[in-house]
């Protein structure tokens, strides 16, 4: 089961780049821990998936709002994962120029998808390895993703 739950995480990782891409370019994305939680505040039912992005867990500020946005999602049943790979998530949403403009588009630590026909099949592929994930006891599922 060990190589078979690998491969679900690979290619539920691939989705989620793939969910995160179609969703920017359909401008079903919002970016930063701000500008999410004032939407979580003002339209939670729009938001189908939180993705909390960060490579090192040294952040005491950063480990906070992370609990406050899990919690808030536990609560209004928002599909959340975590996910390590900022680098590859930078590539994926700001292409070549990734240290330019970095503050004029606000952090990539936490994503918001805002439609849920965003590449729906690809949404519950991730969806679906959540629900697998926490049936694994994992309370908030992880995926790491690669750069290339």
């Amino acid at each position: 089961t060990t190589l078979e739950h690998r491969k679900q995480t690979l290619s539920a990782a691939l989705a989620l780049e793939e969910l995160l891409v179609t969703a920017q370019k359909q401008d079903f994305l919002t970016l930063g821990i701000y500008e999410s939680a004032k939407l979580l505040i003002a339209d939670p039912d729009s938001v189908v998936l939180c993705v909390l992005a960060a490579d090192n867990e040294d952040d005491v500020a950063l480990q906070i709002h992370f609990t406050l946005l899990q919690a808030f999602c536990c609560d209004n049943d928002i599909t959340i994962l975590r996910a390590s790979g900022v680098r590859r998530l930078q590539q994926l949403l700001r292409g070549d120029e990734s240290n330019r403009n970095l503050e004029e588009h606000g952090d990539l630590h936490c994503i918001l998808v805002t439609n849920p026909q965003a590449d729906h099949c690809r949404l519950q592929e991730v969806g679906t390895f959540c629900q697998e994930s926490r049936r694994m006891d994992q309370w908030i599922p992880e995926l790491t993703l690669q750069e290339r």
